[in-house]
């Protein structure tokens, strides 16, 4: 099991906003101090063309595919 990280934003935001948004999360995420940052504490980041909002979109729906199976015959409930 892999944790991972992503930013949302509310459905409907306009797509000139969640490029803009995702230029400046992929401009600090290849910082070389923010990388050093992040790996220092464990993290692996993905390749440059992984982190896009289409890209984590395919990879959140992934891994819901795999997960939710083995959730719901775990009969796993959230109080």
């Amino acid at each position: 099991m892999t944790l991972w990280s992503g930013m949302w934003v509310p459905k409907g935001t306009p797509k000139e906003i969640v490029t803009k948004l995702n230029a400046a999360a992929v401009e600090a995420l290849n910082d070389p101090s923010v990388r050093k940052q992040l790996e220092n504490i464990g993290l692996q980041m993905p390749p440059r063309d992984q982190l896009s909002p289409q890209a984590l979109g395919d990879w959140q729906k992934a891994e819901i595919a795999k997960w939710w199976p083995m959730l719901k015959a775990a009969n796993v409930r959230v109080d």
